[in-house]
């Protein structure tokens, strides 16, 4: 399997900055185990119901570099409604 390049990140990842894209790239991870990654944060309900075990090793670590992209909504919560 190949492993990916910064356009691959750049395609499925859109907005990584580049330490993001270097932590990706870094770990030596497949566009299959990105795109488990990205499957798990959307929904991982169904991937558990489905019998699929917690994720770990490489596609766990880009769950946790990827969930660092994600809003965090208690932050946005404790910063108060937007006013403008």
């Amino acid at each position: 399997m190949r492993r990916l390049t910064r356009d691959d990140v750049t395609r499925a990842v859109p907005g990584a900055d580049d330490v993001t894209i270097a932590e990706i790239i870094g770990i030596g991870a497949t566009a299959d185990e990105l795109a488990e990654a990205q499957a798990w944060l959307v929904n991982d309900e169904p991937l558990m119901n489905a019998g699929k075990p917690l994720a770990s090793g490489r596609v766990g670590e880009l769950i946790d570099i990827l969930s660092e992209l994600e809003p965090d909504e208690d932050h946005d919560k404790e910063a108060g409604p937007v006013v403008i």
